[in-house]
């Protein structure tokens, strides 16, 4: 069961924005940030993330890119109006990186498969994947454990793929 508890006091930072159409740059480049950041879609040009600092100040950095981008936004501390409310955000977070997650540990039982060169390399792109997901993890799911097995069992996997390789190396 996901544990919907909010990470702050219940508060959310929300990032209300507009951007011109063109050039279509500006808003992509801000909707790859915004997923990055695993925000909550509110509405068209409204997203929230739970309140903390580094929340805060990341939203903050991309109202600051929004106006140099000739668009305006705003910064806001809210709270839900109902547990229900932001219960719903909540479970859409996780969702989202339960989704992830499931990808993730996919991409490892693959990897196992791999010859050892190869599993050496994803091994080092999964582990940068596993901690990009965490950052945007404020609710998390079931699936992150098991995301977290199989990324340890990679891990045991590609490690002793080497040490054989080294202690051959070593002997006269």
């Amino acid at each position: 069961m996901v544990d919907l508890t909010s990470p702050s006091s219940g508060e959310w930072v929300l990032l209300s924005y507009r951007l011109p159409r063109e050039p279509s740059g500006p808003r992509t480049t801000l909707w790859r940030r915004l997923k990055r950041l695993g925000v909550a879609q509110i509405a068209d040009g409204l997203v929230a993330l739970p309140a903390d600092a580094r929340t805060r100040e990341s939203l903050e950095w991309l109202a600051g890119d929004v106006a140099e981008a000739n668009g305006s936004a705003g910064i806001w501390v809210a709270r839900a109006a109902t547990q229900a409310q932001e219960r719903e955000l909540a479970t859409v977070m996780a969702l989202a990186r339960a989704q992830e997650y499931r990808v993730l540990a996919e991409q490892c039982r693959q990897a196992m498969q791999a010859d050892p060169a190869e599993r050496g390399r994803a091994l080092r792109r999964l582990r940068t994947e596993w901690r990009a997901i965490n950052r945007r993890d404020f609710f998390p799911p079931p699936e992150r454990e098991a995301a977290a097995d199989a990324l340890g069992d990679l891990t045991r996997a590609a490690a002793e793929q080497t040490v054989p390789a080294e202690v051959s190396e070593a002997a006269p």
